[in-house]
């Protein structure tokens, strides 16, 4: 078995969780082997950004972060999590080259095409237990085809605190620089709240709480997340709605244009997202694809909620459930227990990464429409 085989052998060999609630439990977590390292990213004042109405760019440009080091490593399965402004992931050491080479590619891509200033870092595992702290990782299920990362133990966060305070700091790559961000798109209509509204949900431990009162309150709001329809998930079973023109068709321009012009890369994308609005229209198949049980598989494939060294949750959600998860997570704030935000919006969007559309493999990040994860983290309140 090469090196790299037996890299990936640490990930692929992970059992796939298949109940979130059960996720809450620190012991269906693994830690990272010790050679592995933890990457974090960031929009510099992402709060600004969103204020100016560029939501929809923010998460764009925070999951270009996860597309870049995808396409880095040809595909192969690696743990990452998106978080509306930024990323965090984890990669092996034979796989660090190629992520640190994809992270300056997008701080510079960032940059370039929409004039927002990224940080990036790469820290070793090996510090992160330096100081104290873990990285443990686990995968949910969210569907047949697809699985997302989960993580624990306060490494990621610590190291994205120390990415902000200057140190494992990754330096752009040089002008002209452009990350490979294939399968990255933003085609699919906002989604209207049908029980209330959209409730994105931010929730962090507070400093000195014991992890294991911090976990039960992280189950008792997946617990009453759960008496929402579908848990809550914004999207709607029937599958995702098709606008033309997409909203986003300029944003993935920018993504997917290379050395070409934004203009032809725009074209190009309005050529194909006509044709899938023909095809969900009408209920047309065209070479075995099927625009309308494509739609059901994006939104069940779709990523609306994950604890990565917290909780966040993106819900579509009615006023009594709001008042419960508000009414326990004030509880565990008095209590010292956590930190934790909430942000309300009309809508919740999506952002993709699609290496094929006759595969049912391709990933969905789901946010608030209105800023999102943004704005319930700079609403953070407790002790």
């Amino acid at each position: 078995m090469t090196a790299t085989n037996t890299a990936c052998a640490f990930y692929d060999s992970l059992p796939r969780e298949s109940a979130f609630a059960q996720l809450t439990q620190d012991q269906r977590y693994h830690p990272l082997p010790g050679d592995w390292s933890v990457g974090v990213a960031d929009i510099v004042n992402s709060t600004h950004e969103v204020a100016a109405g560029r939501y929809k760019t923010v998460n764009m440009v925070g999951a270009a972060i996860i597309s870049a080091v995808m396409n880095a490593h040809r595909g192969r399965a690696f743990p990452f999590v998106f978080g509306g402004d930024g990323a965090g992931f984890a990669v092996s050491a034979q796989q660090v080259a190629a992520a640190r080479s994809a992270l300056a590619a997008v701080a510079t891509w960032a940059q370039a095409e929409f004039q927002i200033t990224m940080r990036v870092a790469l820290v070793p595992v090996s510090d992160v237990r330096a100081a104290g702290h873990d990285v443990r990782v686990a995968r949910f299920q969210a569907s047949e085809g697809a699985d997302y990362a989960m993580f624990s133990g306060g490494g990621l966060l610590w190291a994205e605190a120390e990415m902000k305070a200057g140190r494992f700091v990754i330096e752009s790559a040089p002008p002209g620089a452009t990350p490979d961000l294939t399968g990255l798109s933003c085609r699919w209509a906002h989604m209207p709240a049908r029980h209330g509204t959209i409730l994105s949900l931010v929730v962090a431990a507070a400093p000195e709480a014991h992890p294991k009162d911090v976990a039960g309150v992280y189950s008792d709001v997946v617990e009453i997340a759960a008496g929402l329809e579908r848990g809550g998930h914004p999207a709607p079973r029937v599958g995702m709605q098709a606008r033309w023109p997409p909203a986003g068709a300029t944003l993935e321009a920018h993504a997917a244009r290379g050395t070409k012009s934004v203009s032809a890369a725009k074209r190009r994308a309005l050529f194909e997202t006509l044709m899938a609005w023909l095809l969900i229209r009408t209920g047309l198949k065209v070479g075995g694809f099927d625009a309308r049980r494509y739609a059901r598989v994006v939104a069940a494939n779709a990523d609306f909620r994950k604890l990565d060294d917290g909780l966040k949750m993106t819900l579509d959600c009615d006023p009594q459930t709001h008042e419960r998860l508000d009414a326990r997570l004030s509880q565990a704030a008095a209590d010292g227990l956590i930190r934790y935000g909430i942000a309300t919006q009309d809508e919740a969007m999506m952002t993709c990464i699609v290496p094929s559309i006759l595969t049912d493999d391709h990933l969905h990040f789901i946010d608030g429409a209105a800023g999102g994860y943004t704005q319930a983290a700079t609403r953070m309140k407790g002790r």
